[in-house]
């Protein structure tokens, strides 16, 4: 199988590159970063491309078998108005050529990245994929993402939507970002501690993404998260414990809305997700449960 990872060189990217040329597949991967880590390997080629913009990237399209999209701007930083439109293009552009470029009948599949942002801040309620949309910037960024990866179908390519969860892997990601201040013993509960969170592990990503490639009745949309939610509060203290380290310095709300803008209400809405169609149809997770996802990555 050859497959193209838009978005390719970064943390769940280049994961996803390593997992499947170790499957034996070609991947070619796209990124903005002049070069990428796996460059020399075998089976692998990289694109350095804006691909908001149409280009010679393009052409790739048309030469594989699958596109895993995962191209965006990251938005873990403060939200000003031109960061919040960079946020959106960067999504919407790039789906919107990645489409542009499949052949009118290719026998294709697109995977195109969504995140469970889509639902906005749901308290309690549990949310599966038939759950109805939120109504605040992500959601709407969620749902113009989806809708512009759907357009696909009038081309006869075969869409699924990866709706990501916090993803936990090594060197990268998240987990990478709360460590400093849980290792300097200032870790702790997000506000309240009370709202939903919901992760995964990135060797589950990488299995359920390698399922859904495989099995060609899969399509529409999916949430990447593990079968067991925790409460902010739980989380931390499971991470805590994960590094030897308390988990009781609380970053208050206002002090994080204060920091972070619009940003802070998101890090602190409570989303309860649940992987409804990924186990309907059969996935097995691997790290089911925060505690053996902590050991994995931080102690195996």
């Amino acid at each position: 199988m050859k497959i193209l990872i838009v978005g390719g060189s970064g943390f769940v990217g280049e994961y996803l590159s390593r997992f499947f040329i170790k499957k034996g597949y070609h991947v070619i991967a796209t990124g903005m970063r002049p070069h990428h880590i796996l460059e020399s390997a075998d089976r692998f080629a990289y694109v350095s491309t804006d691909t908001t913009l149409p280009g010679p990237w393009q052409d790739r399209v048309l030469d594989v078998d699958a596109v895993i999209n995962l191209a965006g701007r990251n938005i873990f930083r403060y939200w000003t108005d031109k960061t919040k439109r960079q946020i959106h293009r960067s999504r919407i552009l790039t789906t919107r050529n990645v489409v542009m470029a499949l052949g009118p009948k290719q026998d294709t599949v697109l995977l195109n990245t969504s995140a469970i942002g889509y639902y906005g801040d749901q308290g309690d309620t549990i949310l599966k994929e038939s759950s109805p949309a939120g109504d605040d910037f992500l959601a709407h960024v969620s749902m113009d993402w989806e809708k512009e990866a759907l357009q696909a179908e009038a081309k006869s390519a075969r869409v699924a939507l990866l709706r990501f969860s916090v993803i936990l892997g090594k060197n990268g990601g998240a987990l990478n970002k709360m460590l400093p201040a849980f290792k300097s013993f200032a870790g702790g509960p997000l506000g309240s501690g009370r709202q939903w969170f919901s992760w995964m592990h990135i060797q589950d990503l990488a299995a359920a993404v390698d399922m859904i490639l495989v099995k060609k009745d899969l399509r529409g949309p999916f949430n990447f998260c593990a079968p067991h939610p925790e409460r902010n509060h739980t989380f931390a203290k499971a991470l805590g414990h994960a590094l030897g380290r308390p988990a009781f310095m609380k970053m208050p709300s206002i002090v994080l809305r204060l920091a972070m803008g619009e940003m802070g209400s998101v890090m602190l809405a409570s989303q309860r997700c649940l992987p409804d169609r990924l186990q309907r149809h059969g996935f097995e997770f691997r790290f089911p449960n925060l505690e053996m996802a902590l050991e994995d990555l931080l102690n195996g």
